[in-house]
């Protein structure tokens, strides 16, 4: 009896450590839609880009972040502007954006596609994704700097904000020559 007592205690705290994560996913742009959103009009091309080794060591060394990617998601507009997808890690999943750059490497927009975590899906909110605006690779790009941070959605704003910082190097780097 004292031994089925203590299997029942145990089971019962185990099963109160192993807690499911529930995960959210939401898609709220297509890559198609984002571009229509971001480049209203323009004509779009996708275009191959694979960074090199040292260009991938020149944009983690610039950006300070990990090149996870060296196959950039990439489409050039008639202006040469670019559209790039990019995906960062949340807390546990990743999070789908767009953004666009002009010609010269400045922030048209952000668009979140798809938010797969459970919190911080605030980042989606227009005067949030403003911040970004006219930014170019000299911006520091620091959350609690030049960018506000959301409370609650903390890691989200960080790794948005340092995928941004990287895209933006990736266009100073190795875009604008192209």
């Amino acid at each position: 009896m004292l031994r089925h007592t203590w299997l029942r205690h145990a089971a019962v705290l185990l099963g109160s450590l192993v807690v499911p994560r529930i995960v959210r996913s939401e898609t709220y742009l297509s890559a198609e839609e984002a571009q229509r959103l971001l480049f209203p009009g323009a004509g779009l091309r996708k275009v191959e880009v694979t960074l090199t080794a040292d260009q991938k060591s020149a944009v983690e060394k610039a950006s300070g972040e990990r090149v996870r990617q060296l196959q950039l998601n990439a489409w050039k507009a008639a202006d040469g502007g670019w559209f790039i997808v990019d995906e960062v890690l949340g807390k546990h999943q990743f999070i789908t954006y767009a953004i666009a750059l002009s010609a010269a490497g400045a922030v048209k927009g952000i668009e979140v596609l798809v938010y797969r975590e459970t919190y911080g899906h605030e980042i989606k909110l227009p005067k949030w994704r403003a911040q970004f605006q006219g930014k170019t690779a000299a911006a520091p790009l620091k959350i609690d700097g030049d960018i506000k941070n959301i409370s609650g959605a903390t890691l989200s704003c960080v790794h948005v904000t340092d995928g941004v910082r990287r895209i933006l190097q990736t266009h100073a780097i190795v875009l604008k020559t192209l």
